[in-house]
């Protein structure tokens, strides 16, 4: 099946791939890439700043992210080193018009495999750490909502109901 019969689309709240978590990727394949790519096309179709597997309905480890420094396709990646904190309210394509104040680290260090299957290693701070952060979080089946403060909750909980 090639990917112009498999249109992605952004799954939201309520969509059980969103909560289930991942499965690390053995083997980076041409499969791999093009599904990288067409997430990237996705993501800036729909002015998002980063887009993981499960929002598109993909259960394995994959992520894209653009915080405004360049695309970022990245294969199993996972979080090996945080400083400092930063509180920001972040918003998330899966969970349409609802903002949440949400906790990260300030500065993160980031590994994975690039979309050739090599290591990479990025230092990120400020908004592209917290990108990296959020979109990680979505490979562990954790939303911003499961971030959101008692208040946030209240606030929102009529509109993520709808959702």
């Amino acid at each position: 099946m090639s990917m112009k019969e498999t249109e992605l689309k952004i799954r939201t709240l309520g969509d059980k791939v969103l909560k289930n978590g991942v499965q690390q990727v053995e083997k980076v394949t041409d499969n791999h890439r093009r599904l990288l790519s067409e997430m990237a096309r996705l993501m800036y179709a729909v002015s998002g700043i980063g887009l993981a597997a499960p929002q598109v309905g993909i259960t394995e480890s994959l992520i894209v992210v653009d915080a405004g420094s360049g695309l970022y396709k990245l294969v199993n990646p996972r979080i090996v080193e945080t400083r400092g904190q930063q509180v920001s309210e972040e918003g998330c394509l899966s969970v349409p018009e609802v903002g949440v104040r949400v906790k990260r680290a300030q500065s993160v260090v980031v590994e994975g495999l690039d979309e050739n299957g090599k290591p990479v290693t990025i230092e990120a701070e400020g908004l592209l750490a917290c990108v990296f952060q959020h979109e990680i979080d979505h490979l562990n089946g954790t939303l911003i909502v499961d971030h959101a403060s008692l208040i946030d909750r209240i606030k929102y909980g009529k509109k993520i109901k709808e959702i």
